[in-house]
């Protein structure tokens, strides 16, 4: 059995506010993708942005796609009858909640207004970010690792482990199983593939396809939600439910707009 490392969720004290590691987890993925941008800008003539400035304003476009994205997803996907009846606890960000597929959703409208700003044509701009999300997705993991949350379901395995808040019964530690699949796997995957020209929306196939494939499989590990429990046949939680509209997306994006006759991307 494997042995929880009891991190302390609280990296440090600035007078009476507590800076949690999953907080800096959200910021250390975004300047980890600002200098990951940064290479590719320099080192890649197809890569649509030219200037500092512009990669910048990306980034902060990108930032308030994953932080209002992911708080109105996590509340309309996992607490909507709290927020139904209390809708102010969507301002409670304290408390935790947030959703990866609200995140996105949030990020791929936010790039969208950003792409028409810029004039820059939409999947171009996709297929060169989907590579710098997956080491934000990893980071993120961790700190929920950290903090010692969304652990996985009981088991006998020499892989199991016991987290304060889980129990007295060893547990799946699925927060590293998403790190490693949707996170350093995924990251791999995209940057290898992305660093020649491909067909427009590709890349953003791929990665729809990879992320949802993996956090399908990781759900099997991980303890649903307990607000929501098992949605169907004894084992189908919200986290695959959510996964599936992402895996359509990505084989028709595959299979369809990658066949319309345009120059590689």
């Amino acid at each position: 059995m494997l042995h929880d490392p009891h991190f302390d969720p609280i990296a440090f004290h600035l007078g009476p506010l507590a800076v949690h590691w999953y907080g800096l987890m959200y910021l250390f993925g975004l300047m980890l993708a600002w200098c990951l941008a940064r290479y590719r800008m320099k080192t890649q003539p197809w890569f649509p942005i030219k200037k500092t400035d512009t990669l910048s304003d990306l980034l902060f476009y990108a930032a308030m796609g994953v932080i209002l994205g992911g708080r109105i997803g996590y509340m309309l996907f996992y607490a909507f009858p709290d927020f139904i009846h209390q809708p102010w606890i969507i301002f409670e960000v304290w408390d935790g909640g947030m959703s990866f597929h609200g995140g996105l959703i949030g990020v791929c409208l936010a790039l969208f207004f950003f792409a028409r700003k810029e004039k820059i044509a939409y999947f171009l701009l996709m297929d060169n970010i989907a590579p710098l999300v997956p080491i934000g997705l990893a980071l993120g993991r961790l700190g929920n690792f950290i903090n010692g949350e969304l652990w996985g379901r009981v088991t006998n395995s020499p892989i199991g482990m016991i987290f304060p808040t889980g129990g007295p019964l060893p547990r799946y530690p699925s927060q590293l199983f998403e790190l490693s699949l949707e996170g350093l796997l995924l990251f791999i995957l995209l940057w290898t593939i992305s660093l020649k020209k491909r067909r427009p929306a590709l890349i953003s196939a791929i990665f729809l396809i990879g992320y949802a494939s993996a956090r399908f499989f990781v759900e099997f590990f991980r303890e649903p939600d307990p607000q929501l429990g098992y949605l169907a046949f004894g084992w189908l939680t919200m986290g695959q439910v959510l996964c599936i509209p992402m895996f359509l997306l990505g084989f028709f994006l595959l299979f369809w707009k990658t066949r319309e006759k345009n120059s590689p991307t």
